[in-house]
């Protein structure tokens, strides 16, 4: 018995409809907003090495008909049995292939062109990543301008490749293609939708 508890996954959301519902709104209010924080996951107790707003919008976003890419770092024991468990997503060792990408060292990640664009037809056939930082203070600022932001806001987001703006500018050139980007940190999270321009 107690080995089939140690091998249990972790439990996921409390009431799934309403705390489903309430990391939807918060994802989808982050990309609307870019820059802005929004929390999710307060109640969960996430699958190392997850943070509680990746496990939230892990169980909010996907399911057996989305496929995830989990880079080394993520790919634990605990959190394989949690996505296969809460979730039943199908995971894929092929970077191109993944409709959603689960970052926990986003400082050795890939490039962002590295994962699936979109096509000219179906620009949202492009990936959604997720990227586990270690604080979203004392990094280097970043000012964002776009579609959602009034004039402009400042991220100082920690734990980023030292190319990753360069991506981002990218990305962002060739919209509306392009990948997404839910920045998270403990229960906290921050939208870059392909839209946003950043300058360091």
């Amino acid at each position: 018995m107690n080995t089939l508890l140690q091998q249990a996954p972790a439990p996921g959301f409390a009431d799934l409809v309403f705390d489903a519902q309430h990391s939807f709104r918060a994802v989808l209010d982050a990309l609307a907003r870019p820059g802005t924080v929004h929390h999710a996951g307060q109640e969960l107790t996430a699958p190392a090495p997850l943070s509680p707003s990746a496990t939230a919008l892990a169980l909010t976003l996907f399911d057996h008909d989305t496929t995830v890419w989990l880079d080394p770092s993520a790919r634990s024991d605990a959190t394989a049995a949690f996505l296969k468990f809460h979730c039943g997503c199908p995971l894929t060792d092929s970077i191109a292939e993944a409709g959603f990408g689960l970052i926990a060292d986003p400082a050795s990640m890939p490039p962002l062109a590295s994962f699936a664009q979109g096509e000219d037809r179906y620009p949202d056939s492009s990936a959604t990543l997720i990227l586990e930082l270690p604080s979203f203070e004392s990094g280097e600022p970043v000012t964002l301008r776009g579609p959602g932001i009034e004039t402009c806001s400042v991220i100082t987001p920690q734990g980023l490749p030292d190319n990753f703006w360069i991506w981002m500018a990218l990305n962002q050139a060739q919209f509306p293609l392009g990948v997404d980007i839910i920045l998270t940190c403990g229960t906290a999270m921050i939208g870059l939708p392909r839209s946003v321009e950043a300058e360091v």
